[in-house]
């Protein structure tokens, strides 16, 4: 690419965006090829993602009350923009206790794997070797950021729910109307409560699944890019992935293709946020490995 600072008017111009850390993160990215390391988080999580809602359900089910259980079934929907009505999660509550188990057995197979899978990648953008452990170690430690995360996803839940009624609250005492300027500041507070929700998530995922140390700065920095972007994915891609699942053309498939996009779509903001907290100040990898010590010259 380094063609484009040839070229005359927008040379400088690029030439100027070839030094920012955002084009060296996606340097890193295509040297890593990030959209294979996608397609393989994709697979994984689309295996996954029934069992761990079905388990989500069933925990809910037997733990929360019927109001609870559909402010919960309201946040499921909201992070599938657009489909959220042919995957009938309604139904999915509603039938979670005879299902747990059988959702639970899997979940034990498809989990360990996906986060196997998800671990894999993220070293990958920060281009470190796979751990020689022992498999049994290695499962283990899968099971606990398994655990992990879905506490994580837990309070994030719990911390959005409390803040969107916070919100919701407050706007009824001020008596802000939700057509006009009030919408919009409602609409301004739900999107900032909702990155806020997906920034502690990330900082989560970003720090512990690939076992790397970042710089804090770039640490929180990834995290807000990712946070941002995926609410602000969730909004432009709502009406195309829904258009996606109910052209005629795919039949049956198509809720399964348009969540395969959603999920690879999300997939990548996670990568491009990996390789965030990955890149260096210069192109040089800065991965652990580089910067070890080389060995000395013979004499």
């Amino acid at each position: 690419m380094d063609w484009l600072k040839n070229l005359p008017v927008v040379g400088p111009w690029a030439a100027r965006l070839m030094e920012t850390h955002a084009w060296r993160a996606f340097e890193r990215l295509d040297r890593v090829k990030w959209t294979r390391l996608a397609a393989a988080m994709t697979f994984t999580s689309f295996l996954a993602l029934f069992p761990l809602l079905t388990v989500a359900a069933a925990a809910a089910a037997g733990t929360l009350s019927t109001t609870q259980q559909r402010t919960l079934q309201h946040k499921l929907a909201e992070q599938v923009p657009g489909i959220s009505d042919q995957l009938d999660i309604e139904k999915l509550v509603a039938n979670a206790g005879a299902v747990g188990l059988i959702a639970g057995a899997l979940l034990l197979f498809t989990g360990l794997s996906w986060v196997d899978s998800l671990r894999g990648c993220l070293r990958a953008v920060w281009e470190m070797p796979d751990p020689d452990e022992n498999i049994l170690l290695t499962k283990a430690k899968d099971l606990g950021v398994l655990f992990g995360l879905g506490g994580a996803v837990l309070i994030t839940l719990v911390i959005s729910t409390v803040a969107s009624g916070m919100v919701g609250r407050l706007a009824r005492e001020m008596g802000l109307d939700e057509g006009g300027a009030g919408g919009v500041l409602l609409g301004i507070a739900a999107f900032t409560v909702a990155v806020l929700a997906d920034f502690l998530l990330l900082l989560y995922v970003l720090r512990t699944v690939p076992g790397a140390h970042p710089s804090k700065r770039r640490l929180v920095e990834a995290a807000l890019i990712g946070a941002a972007g995926f609410e602000l994915l969730k909004l432009l891609l709502s009406g195309y992935i829904q258009g996606v699942a109910a052209k005629s053309m795919y039949g049956a498939f198509g809720v399964p293709i348009a969540l395969l996009l959603w999920i690879n779509f999300t997939c990548k903001l996670l990568l491009y946020s990996a390789a965030w907290t990955a890149t260096g100040k210069s192109s040089a990898p800065a991965s652990p490995a580089a910067a070890l010590p080389s060995a000395p010259a013979p004499a």
